[in-house]
């Protein structure tokens, strides 16, 4: 990671003579790509570094041309010969998410939902006009195979997990009749693909959009559904008919003749469907496959938006498998197989998470039942090595960006949050009352104390259970999260 820091470097020089501050990485998420600010005395930019070259290519072409056609997208400065490192201009730091998780479902949320739908209807319309679609990473347009593939995606990451008896070819049959019923659309312009507002950026009260290299030619409903029905923003009905209703008049006043309405909305909610179906299979493999706990922790959500769905929508087409399967997968003790045991005020367990010195030795533990879990952090390379690092600590951001960015932190805490979880869960339900969970490393200063930092923030935000954190080898250093 140390040469892509350098890298960075050398490709902001290329187009921008400022001195730079500091480099950090930031937390990375769902994709591969991995994301850097950079910060010089007056401003800030975006570095992305990514090893798949056709994804870079397509968003730094797209993007061009969205500047071009005067759309709320970052500007793209400079690239590397290889086209793994990009910098882009920096829109800020809060989502159209973030927003609506501080102010609530107000006014002031409503309105930038407002502000989303007609950018999104001048990005799909005007966005059209010209674009190469031979750029698209997949297909060019969003048809019957494609619609397929997403809802066999659902079925092979989702729906087989569950083991299920259902009958495999009727529920091809049906695939195959939804997917033919939404590829009669005359409403086809630049489809987003992953319009949810994580991608939409507020900056001054206006909002930007990221994150839309997999776009390709699809129906304009596809991009309304993802937005309206995003299960972490948790949208009422009433603002989902309200807003849908705003954006087909956007619609209107950009095409040259007024949208068929009853059909725009019937298969707006055969589109509804097929999204929810997609980022079902994405949390089942991010989730159930690949173990990334945000993904876990999602599935009940989206069950619960599908379960609303399923109950009170119809898409105009009969779809006898699917939709019998459909209605297993959104009962309560379904949803609840997903829901992690969470700690009550009145739960007995209390996990302690030590840091430690090995030249100290193993805190003891003095608990009735003893026992839990010792981890070495000496496999990860030791800030305390360089000069600046030794006076600080595991709590110090310079010594954590050095942790995240330079070493295989992130990859040895995954793999110890997949462990630990298990005890976790199953202590909660069984009511015991003490567990212990210790990081070691040389002298107690710099890894350790970062891991357990890490590691009883993760266990307070997933499973609301009292947490005890001690660093040994700082003096009187105890918190209770």
């Amino acid at each position: 990671m140390e040469q892509v820091v350098n890298t960075i470097q050398e490709v902001f020089t290329s187009f921008n003579r400022q001195s730079i501050r500091r480099i950090e990485k930031l937390p990375q998420s769902g994709s591969d790509r991995i994301y850097f600010r950079i910060y010089t005395e007056s401003e800030s930019f975006i570095a992305t570094y990514n090893l798949n070259i056709r994804e870079n290519e397509t968003f730094i072409q797209f993007s061009q041309h969205f500047v071009q056609a005067g759309l709320p997208v970052p500007a793209i400065y400079a690239w590397n010969e290889e086209k793994t490192i990009y910098i882009q201009q920096d829109l800020g730091v809060n989502s159209l998410l973030d927003k609506l998780e501080q102010h609530g479902h107000g006014d002031y949320a409503y309105k930038l939902f407002q502000k989303s739908l007609s950018q999104l209807a001048r990005f799909q319309i005007l966005g059209h006009k010209g674009l190469d679609y031979s750029l698209c990473l997949t297909a060019k347009e969003f048809g019957k195979q494609a619609i397929l593939s997403d809802l066999l995606y659902c079925k092979y990451y989702f729906l087989d997990t569950l083991k299920l008896p259902y009958d495999k070819q009727g529920m091809l049959d049906d695939f195959d009749a939804l997917s033919t019923y939404l590829t009669k659309t005359e409403y086809k312009y630049f489809m987003f693909r992953d319009f949810q507002s994580r991608n939409i950026i507020v900056n001054k009260d206006e909002v930007f959009f990221i994150d839309y290299q997999g776009g390709m030619q699809g129906a304009l409903q596809y991009d309304v559904a993802s937005l309206l029905w995003q299960a972490k923003a948790e949208l009422s009905d009433e603002w989902k008919s309200y807003l849908l209703d705003f954006y087909m008049d956007e619609i209107d006043n950009l095409l040259e003749k007024p949208i068929d309405r009853d059909l725009f909305v019937s298969q707006y909610n055969g589109y509804v469907l097929i999204r929810l179906l997609q980022v079902l299979g994405a949390y089942g493999f991010r989730g159930l496959f690949e173990r990334k706990a945000h993904f876990l922790a999602s599935i009940p959500l989206a069950l619960r938006n599908l379960k609303w769905f399923v109950e009170n929508k119809r898409i105009g087409i009969s779809l006898p498998e699917f939709d019998k399967v459909l209605r297993i997968i959104v009962q309560d003790e379904m949803i609840n197989r997903f829901e992690p045991a969470t700690a009550t005020e009145s739960t007995p367990l209390v996990v302690k998470v030590n840091s430690f010195s090995y030249r100290k030795g193993i805190p003891v533990d003095v608990s009735d039942n003893g026992g839990g879990f010792v981890f070495d952090c000496r496999g990860i390379l030791n800030p305390g090595r360089y000069t600046e690092y030794k006076p600080l600590s595991g709590m110090d951001k310079a010594v954590q960006d050095f942790l995240e960015q330079r070493t295989r932190m992130n990859e040895f805490l995954n793999s110890v949050k997949d462990i630990i979880d298990i005890s976790v869960e199953d202590y909660i339900s069984r009511g015991f009352e003490s567990l212990m969970i210790n990081f070691g490393c040389t002298g107690g200063q710099h890894r350790s104390v970062y891991a357990a930092e890490q590691v009883a923030r993760h266990l307070r935000n997933k499973y609301k259970v009292k947490t005890v954190l001690q660093h040994t080898n700082c003096e009187n250093w105890v918190k209770t999260l």
